[in-house]
């Protein structure tokens, strides 16, 4: 199916990660244009970026800055021209499994400052750059997490900013954008366990997998590509131009209660 994204000019914040990279291979397969930003782990985008052969740019930030949240957002409108779509996927979990009594303060700022800032940061540096045709359609896309959902013991740090990201933040903004172009809109993916880099090591401990998947219908964890595919629906006007404020869960029908017993 056609999704009329060819030519679209696209903004993916934490394209070095799983998730971040599946996304712009498939925004990639549809003819976007693609700014790619990432802090830390260059070499996966950029391997990326040496096979793709439609326009593309790499920008480094952290966005927990102000500035480096408007600088990026600036480059890719310098270097594509434009911006059509901004796709708000960079952020970090902590492995380390800490409740609340024993959590620091640094380490909730530090959760908040890089999931839950840098997404206002980076949506907030959008919208400023009004789309470059009068009218015609903007959207963003916010990756958020399951744990935004259903909570998530001992990570309440990443489980609160996923939840202020799908809800507060996904829900006002998709009021606010229209604003800016009546044909804006905001939504929100949750995934759920995926095998991605940040999840490493999940899916060789089979004992793991059943804990994680025993309250999915569809017993299996999903792929980064699985996520990719809902974004791009998300973002394509003419698969989903009447969709604004969704949350859409990419978690096998996840439920917050035992589906099944062999745990």
């Amino acid at each position: 199916m056609d999704t009329g994204l060819m030519g679209t000019r696209v903004l993916i914040t934490g394209a070095s990660g799983g998730i971040g990279l599946a996304t712009a291979a498939a925004f990639a397969g549809e003819g976007a244009s693609l700014a790619l930003h990432y802090r830390k782990q260059h070499q996966p985008v950029a391997a990326l970026a040496d096979q793709l052969e439609i326009e593309h740019v790499l920008i480094e930030a952290d966005l927990r800055r102000e500035a480096d949240a408007d600088r990026m957002v600036d480059e890719a409108v310098g270097a594509l021209g434009g911006l059509e779509a901004v796709v708000v996927n960079a952020g970090v979990w902590e492995k380390r499994a800490v409740a609340v009594r024993d959590m620091s303060l640094s380490q909730w700022q530090e959760t908040m400052a890089a999931d839950l800032t840098s997404a206002f940061l980076t949506c907030r540096a959008f919208l400023r750059q009004a789309p470059t045709a009068p009218g015609g359609p903007a959207s963003i896309v916010l990756v958020a997490s399951t744990a935004a959902l259903f909570g998530e013991a001992d990570h309440a740090d990443y489980a609160a900013a996923k939840s202020a990201m799908a809800y507060g933040l996904n829900l006002s903004l998709k009021n606010e954008i229209v604003r800016v172009t009546p044909r804006g809109r905001v939504n929100c993916v949750c995934p759920g366990w995926t095998d991605t880099p940040m999840a490493s090591g999940m899916v060789g401990d089979e004992a793991l997998v059943r804990r994680a998947t025993a309250t999915m219908p569809l017993r299996k964890v999903a792929r980064s590509e699985d996520v990719a595919a809902a974004i791009v629906f998300l973002t394509s006007e003419r698969l989903a131009g009447h969709v604004s404020g969704a949350v859409l869960p990419v978690a096998g029908g996840m439920e917050g209660r035992l589906l099944h017993a062999d745990v």
